[in-house]
C-alpha cells in the first residue's frame, strides 16, 4: 500500500476532528457566556414589566444545549462516516496489495 492511501486515511481523521471541534466551537451559547446571556434575560423581564423564573431561565438554557447537542451530533455523525468511508477505502487497498 502506498503513502496516499495513509494520507488519505489520515486526513480523514484530521478532517473529523476540526469537524467535531468546529461543531463545539460554533455550539450557540458557551458555558461563559451563560452569565451574560442570564443579565440579559433578567433585564429582558423587567423592560417588560416581568418577572424574572428560574424555570423559565433554565428552560431557555435546556432548549439551547438542545439544538446545540443536535448540531454537535449532525457533525460527530458526518465525521464518522467520512472516517469510516476513508478506512474501507484503505483497507481495500491493502487487500489489493496483499492478495
Amino acid at each position: 500500500m502506498n503513502n496516499s492511501e495513509y494520507n488519505k486515511a489520515e486526513n480523514a481523521v484530521n478532517n473529523t476532528e476540526n469537524s467535531l471541534k468546529n461543531a463545539t466551537d460554533d455550539a450557540k451559547w458557551k458555558i461563559e457566556e451563560l452569565a451574560d446571556k442570564a443579565k440579559d434575560y433578567i433585564n429582558e423581564k423587567r423592560a417588560n414589566d416581568e418577572e424574572a423564573q428560574q424555570e423559565d431561565w433554565f428552560d431557555r438554557v435546556k432548549n439551547n444545549a438542545s439544538d446545540a447537542w443536535d448540531d454537535i451530533k449532525d457533525k460527530a455523525n458526518e465525521a464518522w462516516e467520512k472516517t469510516k468511508d476513508a478506512a474501507e477505502d484503505v483497507k481495500a487497498e491493502w487487500n489489493k496489495k496483499t492478495n
